[in-house]
């Protein structure tokens, strides 16, 4: 036991630290209290995080301008471009509404041709693309490296060079199964299904490589076969890259426009990309305002979807890259 002098006094005992959640929140609170604060200069502010601001606003304006462009045309009543320079000068609804009122261009039926073709061309491809990917991924049989391989190399090579070849291939369908070859929306679901599996498949297949394989041992031991598996522990496992895929395959779907135009023949049949092309395809009929209008609604679905699926995003397209 320590004996002080008479009349000396003893030093302040330091607050203990707390353990526990409470340990980190002490910690800031004792660092900004001893430490004072300084303000960096400006030279350094800006030479270490400033020019990004500067570089993150200038991207924003460049991405947004666009978007804003578009939604002026869109309330422009004159019809061309030119009067749509001056945004938001002259605002109305005249085209919305024109957009709905034009027998011969049946907007509505085209919007939900879109979105029967997109989701179901989107959910083919999130299931054939898993089970190719659980495929290279859990089983080891020949061929299976050359066949991954080839999968890649295949989608170097861009759709439209097939369209030839994929025309004559419907016309012959139409002649033994009609409701499958030309003008069908099933027959070209078909074609976007076989289009991307093979980017897909890949894809998920890095995805796929990160879940253990000591999870499907264990299920193994317990009796369960590689459907049980696959459908009630890989697919809720993997279900941030198949947000991913099933938003592709959509976006894609809604913007793809040779292929639907050469297949579907019938207006009503037809899909957004292709039944707005009409509004601006002839010189002395072109309204860019009911064009304008067409493709901001047409951009509800797309927003709408990465609005609900943010989340998955960003950790589907990082979490493939590991393996």
């Amino acid at each position: 036991m320590a004996v002080t002098a008479p009349g000396s006094t003893l030093p302040a005992a330091a607050p203990a630290q707390p353990s526990g959640p409470e340990s980190r929140r002490w910690y800031r609170k004792r660092t900004s209290e001893s430490a004072p604060l300084t303000r960096r200069p400006f030279r350094k502010w800006w030479r270490e995080t400033g020019w990004r601001h500067l570089v993150g606003a200038a991207v924003v304006v460049f991405s947004v301008f666009p978007l804003v462009y578009v939604l002026s045309a869109s309330l422009n009543p004159g019809g061309t471009l030119i009067s749509a320079n001056s945004l938001f000068s002259n605002v109305s609804l005249g085209s919305y509404v024109e957009l709905f009122n034009r027998p011969q261009q049946p907007y509505a039926a085209w919007f939900l041709n879109t979105l029967v073709i997109g989701l179901s061309a989107s959910a083919g491809s999130v299931l054939l693309g898993a089970l190719a990917a659980y495929a290279f991924s859990r089983m080891r049989f020949t061929g299976r490296r050359m066949g991954l391989i080839t999968l890649v190399l295949v989608q170097m090579f861009p759709q439209l060079l097939a369209m030839v070849a994929i025309f004559l291939l419907m016309m012959g369908i139409s002649e033994v199964f009609p409701g499958l070859g030309l003008n069908s929306q099933i027959g070209l679901i078909m074609v976007y299904l076989g289009g991307a599996l093979g980017v897909n498949t890949y894809l998920m297949y890095g995805f796929f490589n990160t879940v253990p394989t000591s999870i499907d041992e264990a299920a193994h031991i317990d009796g369960a076969g590689h459907a049980r598996i696959f459908f009630t522990i890989i697919l809720p496992l993997v279900s941030p890259i198949l947000a991913v895929v099933a938003l592709l395959s959509l976006v894609a779907t809604l913007s793809e426009f040779v292929i639907a135009s050469v297949l579907l023949r019938d207006p009503e049949r037809q899909t957004l990309a292709v039944g707005l092309f009409q509004f601006i395809s002839q010189e002395t009929s072109q309204n860019w305002s009911v064009f304008a209008a067409g493709a901001v609604l047409a951009a509800v679905i797309p927003v709408a979807l990465f609005l609900l699926l943010q989340r998955y995003i960003v950790s589907g397209l990082t979490a493939g890259s590991v393996k």
